[in-house]
């Protein structure tokens, strides 16, 4: 059946629920009216602002997209730089001593150092080992920030380069900034070793190690930085105290401290460290035996220093400056002058001028003696000369064996390195030169009382026409013994006993006795007409001193190589071959005592013992000569000008045998008189002995006399035996 027309019966839902009328549709509400906006302004510059906000962005976004990865970079390549550097780096024992050549030290007869030459190293010191007032100094001075930069210390630069614009100069000129670690790396080289066939010189090395540039700092502040990670901090100042050079030769706190105090490093007071200190900063200038006064100076600056930065209480920096550091007395006498460069001189180049290694040398100098003669020399040249004089001095003290026991070679006696006058001057000796003529004819048999006549006298040289000699005093003696014709010097006499033993055998004796420099050919031999040093010529007279003996002066007694016990060479001088017969230089002595003995040389005679020499002035007076000994001692005295000025009012017989006599009071002082060795002749009857007629150029004298005395013969009786017979 269909359901079509009929209602549908109600839901449940319907009956649960009353229904409610709908709600009529809501009143349409009127439209909101918009709110109007307050009317702004345009603004011009809006625009323009954001552009160049932009454009500041935009830049600043690439400078440090680009600047990190740049850093990045220049730290990765900084790190590699460093790491390099670190990995050349040795242990820092090895770097202690960085010296190219060895040093020498020189030693005088007791075994007391007197002089230094070379690289001095005085021994590996630890910057704990030496003295605190050294140490703290050098922080003071170089770095006070030195514990706590990394190697390179940016407030340091900042500082440094503040103070150069304050300055007036530029930024980087002047204060560096430069750490101690910088500077130790400056010391090192950056690691460049020297090597002698990559440099011209060591100099030149040197110098390159120094160069300032940007580019070398930039690779010492690089090396730093490595030396830092390497080592530690007392390492590295380790380094430093061993390798700084501090003047006169001395490498390190050690050497330095022995050089200029003779003390080792770890005894230095608070004025001797800041002494030793304040040379870092110009060590050949500023060094103490250069010029003490402006040392002391310096170091007061380091005082206080030390002082401000509480290294020092006001008490100790007030002792400090009261109480300067003083040299020591080996120091003070300037590296033995020229006594230890004549030493220096004489021995092996590659032991001594440019030796590698470390060199100990033990000579023959007596300082006490050394001493005497500079006093000698001042006490005439103050008392007798003239303030501005510029002549010349030089003084030689020798034992009879050749050991020489003072050198001075010129009035400046605390020098090095300068012109010796007593060992380079080749001069002419004049009447000084006259003991070997007579020294020739006593050996053949003339005795010092033979005569000569003392008269008009001419030559005939061939080539060069008539020469005629005269005395000194213009005037003729008649005869007179050969004695008397050396005490009073006179020149005729002298010249024909020359003529009549042959020149020749007296060119023998001289070069014999060790006059080495070439001798006249002519008759003028005897009147000292040759050139010679005066150490030749006071080694000459030794020989006479000792019995007739030749001597090679020497100085150098042995050298060892530092920690040796075994000499590498010894001396290399000392007596010779007999020239004379003993007997013959005996009465060759008597003769020369008479010269002191109220002849020529009567200013050197002694108050106290005997005393035998020979006065020596030269053509134009241009030379002055004494040469003389007592028992213990022979000495020689030279005067002139280095031009070759001649000399004014001044004669052998003067101020040279015045400096003599000054010299040999003060070196015999406290010793016993002791006789000479010397035979005076027995009286007897004087007969002419001499060949009275000139005789011409190279002859070879007359027969000699017999002779008065036999004793052992010299080789100028062996060869006349050979030349005459029997």
């Amino acid at each position: 059946m269909s359901n079509s027309g009929r209602r549908k019966p109600p839901l449940v839902a319907d009956k649960r629920k009353p229904k409610t009328k709908p709600k009529p549709p809501a009143k349409p509400s009127s439209p909101r009216k918009p709110r109007k906006r307050a009317a702004t302004k345009p603004r011009g510059g809006n625009f323009l602002t954001r552009g160049i906000f932009g454009v500041l962005r935009w830049i600043f976004r690439i400078v440090w997209g680009v600047g990190w990865r740049l850093t990045a970079v220049a730290l990765l390549m900084l790190g590699g730089w460093v790491g390099y550097y670190y990995s050349t780096l040795p242990e820092a024992s090895a770097l202690l001593d960085g010296r190219a050549r060895g040093s020498v030290t020189l030693l005088d007869r007791d075994s007391d150092v007197f002089a230094w030459r070379g690289d001095q190293f005085g021994g590996a010191v630890n910057a704990q080992a030496v003295s605190k007032h050294l140490r703290n100094a050098v922080i003071a001075t170089e770095d006070r920030r030195f514990y706590m930069h990394p190697g390179v210390d940016p407030v340091g630069i900042a500082s440094a380069i503040s103070i150069n614009l304050s300055e007036g100069r530029g930024p980087l000129s002047g204060h560096g900034g430069s750490t101690l670690t910088q500077q130790t790396a400056k010391l090192l080289c950056l690691g460049n070793e020297y090597v002698e066939a990559d440099w011209e010189s060591q100099t030149a090395y040197e110098a390159d190690c120094r160069r300032g540039s940007l580019g070398r700092k930039a690779k010492e502040a690089v090396y730093a930085l490595a030396m830092e990670a390497k080592y530690s901090k007392e390492e590295i100042l380790s380094i430093y105290l061993n390798r700084a050079y501090l003047g006169g030769g001395a490498y390190g706190a050690e050497a330095a401290a022995q050089r200029y105090f003779g003390k080792h490093a770890a005894q230095l007071n608070p004025a001797e460290g800041a002494m030793l200190a304040g040379l870092l900063t110009a060590p050949s200038t500023l060094a103490p035996t250069s010029n003490i006064e402006r040392s002391q100076n310096r170091a007061s600056v380091v005082v206080g220093l030390m002082r401000d930065q509480g290294f020092l209480s006001d008490s100790e920096a007030a002792v400090a400056l009261a109480n300067p550091a003083e040299l020591s007395q080996a120091a003070e006498r300037q590296a033995g002058g020229y006594f230890a460069d004549w030493v220096m001189s004489s021995g092996p180049e590659f032991f001594t001028r440019d030796t590698t290694e470390d060199v100990i040398i033990r000579t023959t100098l007596d300082q006490r003696i050394q001493r005497a003669a500079e006093a000698g020399l001042e006490a005439v040249f103050d008392e007798k000369l003239r303030k501005g004089s510029k002549v010349q001095a030089a003084v030689v003290v020798m034992s009879s064996d050749g050991a020489v026991r003072a050198m001075i070679g010129g009035r400046q006696t605390k020098v090095s390195g300068a012109f010796n006058r007593a060992t380079q001057a080749n001069r002419q000796t004049g009447s000084s030169f006259k003991p070997f003529v007579y020294a020739t004819a006593l050996e053949l048999g003339y005795s010092s009382q033979d005569t000569v006549v003392d008269e008009p006298y001419c030559i005939n040289i061939p080539g060069s026409g008539q020469w005629c000699p005269s005395n000194y005093d213009r005037r003729f003696h008649g005869r007179v013994t050969l004695a008397d014709a050396l005490k009073k010097s006179y020149n005729i006499p002298a010249v024909k006993v020359a003529e009549s033993v042959g020149l020749d055998l007296v060119r023998k004796v001289a070069s014999d006795f060790g006059i080495q420099s070439d001798l006249a050919a002519g008759p003028a031999l005897a009147l000292g007409a040759s050139e010679s040093t005066l150490l030749e010529m006071t080694g000459a007279f030794a020989g006479i001193l000792n019995g007739g003996s030749s001597v090679t002066p020497y100085g150098l007694i042995e050298l060892k190589l530092l920690g040796s016990d075994q000499p590498v060479m010894g001396a290399g001088g000392g007596i010779g071959e007999r020239v004379i017969r003993e007997d013959a230089a005996r009465e060759l002595t008597w003769m020369m005592s008479r010269v002191v003995d109220g002849g020529t040389g009567a200013r050197a005679k002694l108050p106290d013992r005997e005393a035998a020499g020979k006065t020596g002035t030269t053509q134009a007076a241009r030379d002055a000569w004494f040469l003389g000994f007592t028992a213990d001692y022979v000495a020689g005295v030279w005067m002139g000008y280095d031009d070759n000025t001649p000399l004014t009012g001044v004669t052998g017989g003067g101020l040279p045998a015045e400096i003599w006599r000054e010299v040999m009071v003060r070196v015999q002082e406290g010793m016993p008189a002791t006789p000479l060795p010397m035979d005076r002749p027995r009286v007897q009857p004087v007969q002419p002995q001499v060949a009275e007629q000139p005789q011409q150029q190279g002859t070879q004298g007359r027969q000699p006399a017999p002779r008065r005395q036999q004793n052992r013969e010299g080789p100028i009786t062996s060869i006349l035996r050979q030349l005459f017979g029997g």
